[in-house]
């Protein structure tokens, strides 16, 4: 048993104090942890590692609430903050159970979230879709309900087409299909896909004249 000398207050955080047992310092805690400790009040070895492990806990997870509080993100991405930060891994196993508990983390969600981000902002293909979340440390199984929820890629590719179409205006169609495929390429879309939003955005351009495509034109 050890007995609480002395509680002060941290000089640099004020939300904090400082635990002296049997005249020496012994460990710093939240104020909110520190509210039933009372000088003059033994503590067992047990309950001294107690109030250590749960001031760690605690920080810990403020640290994820604030790397949470930009945008959403997948447990993996958490797990590796906090180890970046060097915390310990049974508190990071601890809060990142905590965050589940309190629907704050869930990979579901997330890539739900980020699919649906992407079709309305940066429309690419399930296949680079497929490949972002994985970098994200999201499971086959989660990144395949969430593809499953969203549309096809030659629709995706219709609206990247249309975020775009306005740098292709006054092109010639070769020079048209060129940037347009490029352009979809890049974002992952396959030439079957491409394909048909390619005549769709020409046609799209040039309403009712002579150089309109059709699906079975032989000059695209």
């Amino acid at each position: 048993m050890r007995i609480i000398s002395a509680i002060e207050p941290q000089k640099k955080d004020l939300k904090r104090v400082n635990v002296y047992l049997d005249g020496e310092f012994a460990f710093g805690v939240t104020s909110i942890l520190a509210t039933w400790l009372n000088i003059g009040q033994e503590l067992t070895e047990e309950q001294i590692n107690g109030l250590i492990f749960d001031d760690g806990l605690e920080s810990s997870y403020q640290k994820a609430l604030h790397f949470l509080s930009f945008r959403p993100r997948s447990i993996v991405e958490v797990r590796k903050n906090l180890a970046e930060r060097d915390i310990p891994e049974i508190l990071i196993d601890e809060t990142i159970k905590h965050l589940q508990s309190n629907f704050l983390l869930n990979d579901l969600n997330f890539a739900r979230e980020w699919v649906a981000n992407r079709k309305d902002f940066h429309p690419r293909s399930h296949s680079a879709l497929r490949m972002e979340l994985r970098q994200k440390g999201i499971s086959e199984e989660i990144i395949q309900k969430a593809l499953e929820e969203i549309i096809d890629d030659e629709s995706l590719a219709f609206l990247a087409a249309q975020k775009y179409k306005h740098r292709l205006e006054g092109l010639n169609k070769l020079d048209f299909r060129k940037k347009l495929n490029a352009f979809l390429s890049r974002k992952g879309f396959s030439f079957s896909s491409i394909n048909p939003v390619f005549i769709a955005v020409w046609n799209e351009l040039h309403p009712g004249s002579e150089h309109g495509l059709s699906i079975n034109s032989e000059d695209y």
